[in-house]
């Protein structure tokens, strides 16, 4: 007997409500809350609906206190819940990080296992929208950083529903990273098919010549760049993470391998940030096989940008192919 597949043309804002809906609806212990999710459905209406489904105490508006919308949610998992948090933009998330930091990413190991806190942090980040600072911010390396926690971040609109699906599912937290720039591309995806766990990278093109390594709103740049290398010559595979933490060295390292030359590509700055833990552990694991450094495409160590000079700030086509020019082919 077959089964239809049931695919559909959605945004990613939409796969991520359908994510959300489809968990509360299989669970009764999942519950949502955070600045404006209710009625308003949310800044980017990621939570649109909820409220009038499942009723508001099952989505939950809060007070504009991001501390104790955290705490608050540490409660809940102790309690028996599975939080869904939404931080309405990614630098509005600091003001809890001594909840996450000292409390989330901890309880598991405080508790010898016995206590797990299964919530999922949404948090809208990146920029590319023309917000300023705090509304702009990739704050991925303080995440990554904090042992105990689980980084994802989605670039596709079938990882937006799986990979959210898979977070709230999961009993450790997890700091789920949405691009906002990629909130209103659309694609055809199908709910029902598998979906790559986290800590699984993918490989989103192949190529023989250098590997792009990137994630979150990077990944459409990448594929962009690698389209463009070919009227230089270069045949440039994308390897889309989809996870920071944990970290797929298998797959990162099969990739770099078998090409001997990689750059890696991020929004946030370059110092101190995701793509020098990246290159450290591409360098340790594959030195004999690299024909050239592995070099780093990233935002610059600064500020966020006002919105007129973003684009020079975020990594661009002609500044990752400039990086992959200089991977040494003359040898």
């Amino acid at each position: 007997m077959s089964t239809a597949v049931q695919t559909r043309t959605s945004t990613m804002a939409q796969a991520l409500n359908a994510g959300l809906r489809d968990a509360m609806r299989a669970d009764p212990t999942v519950h949502v809350l955070g600045e404006d999710v209710g009625p308003l459905g949310g800044v980017f209406r990621i939570t649109d609906g909820l409220t009038e489904e499942f009723g508001a105490d099952r989505c939950l508006d809060t007070p504009l206190a991001e501390a104790g919308i955290l705490g608050t949610a540490i409660g809940m998992a102790m309690y028996g819940l599975r939080p869904v948090v939404e931080m309405q933009f990614d630098a509005f998330a600091y003001p809890a990080m001594e909840q996450l930091v000292s409390h989330v990413a901890k309880m598991r190991n405080r508790t010898a296992g016995a206590m797990p806190l299964p919530i999922t942090i949404r948090i809208p980040y990146g920029g590319g929208i023309g917000g300023v600072e705090h509304h702009s911010d990739s704050s991925e390396a303080y995440y990554t950083q904090t042992p105990g926690l689980h980084v994802v971040t989605p670039a596709t609109v079938a990882d937006a529903y799986g990979l959210l699906r898979s977070s709230i599912a999961s009993d450790d937290p997890v700091i789920f990273l949405e691009p906002k720039r990629l909130y209103w591309g659309k694609a055809e995806w199908d709910p029902a098919a598998p979906v790559e766990p986290i800590g699984k990278a993918a490989l989103r093109r192949t190529g023989r010549s250098a590997v792009l390594i990137t994630y979150g709103p990077s990944l459409p740049v990448c594929l962009e760049a690698a389209e463009a290398a070919k009227a230089e010559g270069w045949d440039l595979a994308v390897l889309d993470l989809r996870t920071l933490v944990p970290f797929d060295d298998e797959t990162v390292c099969e990739v770099v391998r078998s090409l001997g030359r990689a750059v890696v590509v991020h929004e946030s700055t370059g110092f101190g940030g995701v793509g020098a833990e990246i290159a450290a552990r591409v360098t340790e694991r594959c030195f004999h096989h690299l024909a050239a450094p592995v070099l780093r495409v990233t935002g610059f160590d600064i500020p966020y940008p006002p919105p007129m000079l973003e684009h020079h700030h975020l990594p661009g086509v002609d500044r990752i192919l400039d990086a992959v020019s200089r991977l040494q082919w003359e040898e």
